[in-house]
């Protein structure tokens, strides 16, 4: 099944590609290789879960939030390709959690981007993956997620 089929299967739509908040580009084609530069949870423009996780965020809303993240960098690494059936393989996720102090479930966390990315690509969607405490995230942000993705020529 095409990833863009078993997105409509779980009920997913591709967001708009998230603008930068900084001085860089959405994401970077090297070859077959998209990198998408960090995702923190926007939805509508808003950054949707903010604050400490295992304080102000619980372990199930920050894996919300990073499921939010990956899917916001699909839609970015769907536009560098020239559409999610193009991408043939998710080879890393990045997933760092605004954690409070004693937080050390950021593997859990990240399992929100990365069951996302199974369930859009089935085993092309296994990855490698870093999940990381960080002492704080831009705009106050819950989680943030890059992606490294191969593709097909475009």
């Amino acid at each position: 099944m095409k990833p863009s089929e078993r997105l409509k299967q779980l009920g997913l739509t591709l967001p708009p590609v998230v603008q930068p908040v900084g001085s860089y580009v959405p994401a970077a084609r090297v070859g077959s290789l998209v990198i998408v530069s960090g995702q923190i949870p926007i939805e509508n423009g808003q950054v949707k879960v903010t604050g400490k996780v295992g304080r102000d965020v619980t372990l199930e809303q920050a894996a919300e939030a990073a499921r939010l993240c990956g899917l916001n960098a699909l839609a970015i690494i769907a536009d560098a390709a020239g559409g999610i059936d193009r991408v043939t393989r998710i080879v890393r996720l990045g997933v760092f959690v605004n954690s409070a102090p004693g937080f050390t479930a950021q593997p859990k966390v990240a399992n929100g981007a990365s069951d996302l990315m199974t369930a859009v690509f089935g085993e092309a969607g296994k990855h490698a993956r870093a999940a990381v405490g960080a002492a704080e995230l831009p705009l106050n942000a819950a989680v943030e997620v890059e992606v490294m993705a191969e593709v097909g020529e475009a």
